[in-house]
């Protein structure tokens, strides 16, 4: 690919990118002309104050805001700073953003992106720090992606933008500050959605694991491998359109699966995805389906509680040794 660049620097451009090939397209949201995290730095110097705006702290207005200028040919970019903050406009987001097309009887397609900042571990306390993608798996209309490296972040955040259905792209806090880099091709590219990538294969068993948590499953795999347990990792890339047929066709081959979300277990992607393995493949499984993801309580704002929280490597290496 010939060059490394950082998760950053990959949503960065390719918001400038879009913004260049398409007029229609701009950004918004809380200091978006700042760059609270730096995905937006520098593009308010590009396409001055009318294509990058600021706006209020009023995430349910300016989600209306966005779907109005969607439904009359613009393409807005919302960032809703963190993920928290997506339960304030969930009334646009759920019952308007998602079903508007098909209440419309497609009249308005629904061309907007809302990317948002997920994911604890970086001290950042209660309320600025929770991974709610399975709060939105039931809004219908919605496509739902999380990039776990950065030629994902730009090629899923590109095919977000021409999207003509609204998209949510989840953005996890240490992969954004923690200077995750890895190859990113200069040329124009996007990542179609509903396709997930094999990280690793394996042979003993299946772990499908979500954005951040895709490096601790890597890293359970690797010490996993030294006991001779052979597994293969999932990144699904998008969570809604799922692509069922990669995670299970990698479970005929292993007998077992083993799914990894940073958000909590109750009602989570894990327990749709282990819906899925009961329901429609069920004659795939040599054992129960193992779950890891947090637990049923609030983020602590203790650095030593929010470590018990987070789902990591040991968690996920004792739910592999539950099922062999």
């Amino acid at each position: 690919m010939g060059r490394t660049i950082s998760y950053l620097q990959a949503l960065n451009e390719a918001m400038a990118e879009e913004m260049r090939r398409d007029p229609s397209v701009f950004v918004m949201g809380e200091d978006v002309q700042m760059g609270a995290f730096g995905q937006t730095a520098g593009l308010v110097k590009e396409f001055g104050t009318e294509r990058a705006l600021n706006t209020p702290i009023c995430e349910n207005a300016i989600t209306g805001v966005a779907m109005g200028a969607a439904m009359f040919g613009l393409r807005p970019v919302l960032e809703i700073m963190f993920c928290d903050f997506i339960m304030l406009a969930m009334d646009e987001i759920c019952n308007q953003l998602g079903q508007w097309r098909y209440v419309s009887g497609g009249q308005y397609s629904i061309p907007i992106t809302i990317r948002t900042a997920i994911g604890g571990g970086i001290r950042m306390g209660y309320g600025h720090s929770q991974s709610l993608e399975s709060q939105l798996i039931q809004a219908p209309g919605l496509i739902l992606v999380e990039p776990s490296t950065p030629y994902d972040a730009k090629g899923l955040l590109k095919s977000a933008i021409r999207s003509n259905d609204p998209v949510i792209v989840f953005e996890h806090k240490k992969l954004i500050l923690g200077g995750v880099s890895g190859e990113v091709p200069e040329e124009e590219y996007i990542v179609p959605f509903g396709e997930a990538a094999i990280r690793k294969e394996g042979k003993d068993a299946t772990v499908v694991a979500f954005g951040f948590m895709q490096y601790e499953a890597l890293s359970a795999a690797s010490e996993l491998a030294n006991e001779g347990i052979d597994v293969e990792v999932i990144d699904p890339r998008t969570i809604v359109p799922l692509d069922k047929k990669t995670i299970f066709n990698s479970v005929e081959k292993t007998g077992r699966l083993i799914t990894v979300e940073e958000g909590r277990i109750r009602g989570g992607i894990g327990a749709e995805i282990a819906a899925l393995a009961v329901s429609e493949y069920f004659d795939l499984l040599d054992a129960p389906v193992q779950r890891v993801a947090a637990p049923m309580v609030p983020i602590a704002g203790s650095p030593a509680l929010e470590d018990m929280y987070m789902p990591n490597k040991d968690s996920i290496i004792r739910a592999v040794k539950r099922t062999l």
